[in-house]
């Protein structure tokens, strides 16, 4: 976190800790079963600091679902510049989606992440607290990718033309992973099988290939 200060650093930190101590918790325990003064004391922070950084115990694993999107939407802003948009694009959802990279953080390897997503996702049917921070951690990932895209493309990002550029391409290519991930949590497949959210996000967006990238 480049930039930011100690106090800073360490409020990411406590609520990057109490996310996956969240995580671990519904997957051992369940949704319904789980308090958030459970999470909370499991985390080793008292019930306020909890509420503090989640107004609800289902806000609590946003952060990860949001390290996974981040992955990706950092990756596709570090791709070399000369790379065609959907390469940068595939490249960075393999990497981001492979249970043997690094997590990026001090917390689960990333293949314990890719299970803790599939088991929260698999929740999240028929809990639409849960599923509504799913959509917001997507939906914030596809915001940033908009800036990303426009930048490799040189448009600005906020144009809307009448087909093609960055904000119709960021939406296509945040659906394709979402859809990728969501169909992989939905099976019992390895992460690292041809069925796995990897190889799923890149046949995914290998379909948006031929699609106008750049409008100028």
């Amino acid at each position: 976190m480049p930039g930011s200060s100690l106090n800073e650093r360490r409020k990411a930190a406590t609520r990057r800790d109490i996310a996956h101590t969240a995580a671990a918790l519904f997957v051992e325990r369940g949704l319904r079963a789980t308090r958030a003064e459970d999470i909370a004391r499991a985390a080793g922070v008292a019930p306020r600091t909890f509420y503090r950084y989640f107004a609800t115990k289902e806000e609590s694993v946003a952060p990860v679902f949001e390290e996974g999107t981040r992955r990706w939407v950092d990756a596709v802003r570090a791709a070399p510049a000369e790379l065609p948009v959907p390469d940068a694009l595939i490249g960075a959802a393999s990497g981001a989606l492979d249970p043997a990279a690094d997590s990026g953080t001090d917390g689960p390897a990333n293949a314990e992440s890719l299970e803790w997503v599939r088991s929260l996702l698999r929740m999240a049917e028929d809990a639409p607290a849960l599923r509504s921070v799913w959509n917001d951690a997507c939906f914030a990932a596809e915001t940033a990718l908009v800036e990303v895209l426009a930048e490799r493309v040189g448009a600005h990002p906020a144009s809307l033309p009448a087909a093609g550029g960055p904000r119709l391409g960021a939406a296509l290519a945040s659906t394709a992973l979402r859809v990728a991930v969501e169909s992989w949590a939905a099976t019992d497949e390895p992460a690292d099988g041809p069925q796995g959210p990897g190889a799923l996000a890149v046949r995914c967006i290998e379909s948006l290939r031929d699609f106008p990238w750049s409008t100028s």
